[in-house]
């Protein structure tokens, strides 16, 4: 069975190096690898493309961007060019979607070990939190629009929206999506993130309506949360979501693009690589590939 539209984002295999990320998917017939920042850096966005696509693989998605919701001008001025930065390693390793993780509450800085100042501590405006995060978006779109990448917000659980992101459902990030282009600021169906949302399905309709869909990414809900909550996913048939639906939705939403794979958790992070990468093989063949 085909696993070409299979993604391996290097969150899943933490410790392994992206060259070794790259290696294990191409032996286990993934189709692309989504790096992170962390990686690429490592040895460049102009080596990291190289050796990504010297291995006949895509990039499907860029993580992350984001962290907008500084209150501070000078935080914010620094975001926006870390952001800027993002955009052009995007655009470098030639994939269109680089994934905002958007921000928590100024008051969720401290804990994240973000610069911040009294003033944060004590701002737990979440609405006006929200707007920075619209506003912001819209001075990066002209940018992004240049460099022919796609801002793709991505709600969060409502879990991290303290300290990680203030957006938590896909209808939420619809709306600050329309007022760009669709090829400009997409959105991201990440199953972890909103499994739970009573308007889903409705939500990955309207964003395939629109053509926003910029990458649907795949881990399940394990219980008990870890002690930090952050490392609770799990392989896709581990925990409590319904792969087999969501897939459906999402195809039916007209969604053809890659499927990324991004896990965090200790214990699998222990466990080779080859044997991770099969293993997400595996769950995708059963519980996500035959409803695409």
């Amino acid at each position: 069975m085909s696993r070409d539209r299979l993604s391996l984002n290097t969150a899943t295999c933490k410790h392994l190096t992206l060259a070794e990320c790259v290696e294990v998917a191409k032996a286990a017939g993934l189709g692309a690898v989504g790096p992170w920042r962390d990686r690429v850096a490592e040895v460049g966005a102009a080596e990291a493309a190289r050796i990504i696509h010297d291995a006949g693989l895509r990039v499907s998605t860029l993580c992350r961007g984001g962290f907008l919701t500084a209150r501070d001008d000078a935080a914010a001025e620094a975001a926006l060019a870390d952001n800027r930065a993002a955009i052009d390693e995007a655009a470098t390793l030639g994939t269109k979607e680089l994934v905002f993780v958007v921000g928590g509450l100024p008051s969720g800085f401290a804990g994240m070990g973000i610069d911040h100042t009294p003033a944060d501590d004590e701002d737990k405006d979440l609405v006006a939190a929200r707007q920075r995060v619209a506003d912001r978006v819209g001075i990066l779109a002209p940018y992004a629009r240049e460099r022919g990448v796609r801002i793709a917000l991505e709600p969060m659980h409502p879990l991290f929206t303290a300290d990680r992101g203030v957006l938590t459902t896909i209808a939420q990030s619809l709306a600050i999506a329309t007022d760009h282009p669709a090829d400009v600021v997409g959105v991201v169906v990440d199953t972890y993130h909103v499994w739970w949302d009573p308007d889903l399905e409705a939500s990955i309709a309207q964003a395939g309506a629109e053509g926003r869909i910029s990458s649907y990414q795949i881990c399940d809900w394990t219980l008990p949360l870890a002690a930090n909550t952050l490392n609770s996913r799990g392989y896709p048939g581990d925990g409590h979501i319904d792969f087999p639906t969501i897939s459906r939705w999402v195809a039916e939403a007209g969604y053809d693009g890659d499927v990324e794979v991004e896990i965090f958790n200790e214990e699998i992070w222990s466990r080779p690589g080859a044997e991770v990468v099969e293993t997400i093989a595996r769950r995708y063949e059963e519980l996500v590939k035959p409803f695409l």
